[in-house]
């Protein structure tokens, strides 16, 4: 089977972040230092959320930048909560559902990017008092120093945010 994707372009399957990635739209962040990643796989339950911010706390930990964790872990469990609840539904039959997070350290600044097979684009809601939610990405931006999403091909998306 020959590949239809361009050079650079991924699937939501096979992305996982090459060395040296980093968000286009937070490439003006960047600051020299040293950089690694780590990579998990989420199964599509709900103790996958736990599973996450366990995953990163340790992360962070072993990046000795455990002042982030708080934070970090919040971001985590909006955005692996959005992507668990809305991504997998929009999976096709036969399809093998799957959300990936990808942490990037960069000096001080760490992404953490998701994965997801859904293509709706994540927007801030203002609901109503008396919604039951709609303010998990509200928390992503005022614990943030940017965040925001890329399409993947041919279908997905990730959703990634910078802390520092």
């Amino acid at each position: 089977m020959q590949s239809t994707l361009a050079p650079g372009q991924w699937t939501t399957f096979d992305w996982w972040p090459p060395l040296g990635w980093w968000p286009e739209a937070a490439r003006d962040l960047l600051v020299p230092g040293p950089s690694a990643s780590a990579t998990f796989a989420l199964p599509p339950t709900p103790a996958s959320v736990h599973a996450a911010r366990s995953f990163t706390a340790g992360a962070l930990t072993a990046w000795k930048l455990a002042e982030l964790a708080e934070n970090m872990e919040l971001v985590i469990s909006e955005l692996a909560t959005n992507a668990l609840r809305h991504g997998l539904h929009a999976a096709e039959p036969g399809w093998r559902p799957s959300v990936h997070l990808s942490l990037v350290r960069r000096g001080s600044l760490v992404t953490c990017a998701f994965t997801d097979p859904a293509s709706a684009v994540p927007a801030l809601r203002y609901p109503g008092p008396l919604d039951p939610g709609g303010l998990g990405l509200h928390i992503v931006d005022s614990l943030s120093l940017r965040w925001g999403w890329s399409a993947l091909a041919p279908r997905g998306k990730i959703v990634w945010a910078v802390l520092s």
